[in-house]
């Protein structure tokens, strides 16, 4: 298959999104945990997780566009704290599941069946039955002008995780804990440790850590 830009767009729109976001291949799946300004909680999944920088510590979701109602984006510019919740992949239905629209008053929490809980005077809830759990703080939002999604910056303020699932070295190795990753909207995975490699530089072949 060969495709340029003309025949990517004349593609049908369905396919086309489904096309273009699996292309992109593995990510990982998060779920976003926000509170409401009525004190209601919120559960989304999300799969752009992008790191920004590590001093300051900060991450980054891809939203789409405000054209419609997005819970989990006001709650975050209301409330300037949400958290970020990476599950087993034995949840992987629970968690696609919180893609659904339920109204304002519902929360996904209760309607697929996870844990609020509340950390270290976090006001966003965590999802108690996550393996790795992060708190952050609103920084930044960017409009993408190009197609009007947003890109929504976050501080972290505390991380909690299994001791054994991080190296000397600071590595996290994700694949202990069987996180739960996807490529597209809708085809999930769990993922394999393949080997990390030493820095890479011109004058000498990469080994094996």
């Amino acid at each position: 298959m060969i495709l340029n830009k003309v025949d990517i767009q004349n593609l049908e729109q369905r396919y086309r999104g489904t096309f273009i976001n699996s292309l992109v291949g593995f990510k990982a799946v998060v779920l976003v945990g926000t509170k409401n300004s009525l004190g209601g909680t919120n559960l989304a999944i999300f799969n752009s997780l992008t790191h920004i920088g590590a001093n300051p510590a900060l991450w980054a979701l891809v939203f789409r566009p405000a054209t419609v109602e997005r819970h989990t984006l006001n709650n975050i510019y209301h409330t300037k704290n949400y958290t970020i919740n990476f599950v087993n992949a034995v949840h992987y239905q629970k968690a696609h599941q919180t893609s659904a629209k339920y109204p304002l008053a519902m929360s996904e929490f209760d309607a697929v069946g996870f844990t609020p809980q509340y950390i270290a005077n976090h006001n966003a809830p965590f999802v108690q039955e996550a393996e790795i759990k992060i708190g952050l703080q609103f920084e930044e939002a960017i409009d993408i002008k190009v197609n009007g999604t947003i890109l929504v910056i976050g501080s972290i303020n505390y991380i909690e995780l299994q001791n054994d699932l991080v190296s000397h070295d600071g590595f996290v190795a994700l694949e202990k804990a069987n996180i739960l990753a996807c490529t597209g909207l809708d085809a999930y995975y769990n993922t394999n440790f393949i080997n990390r490699l030493t820095y890479a530089k011109h004058n000498t072949w990469p080994k094996i850590i």
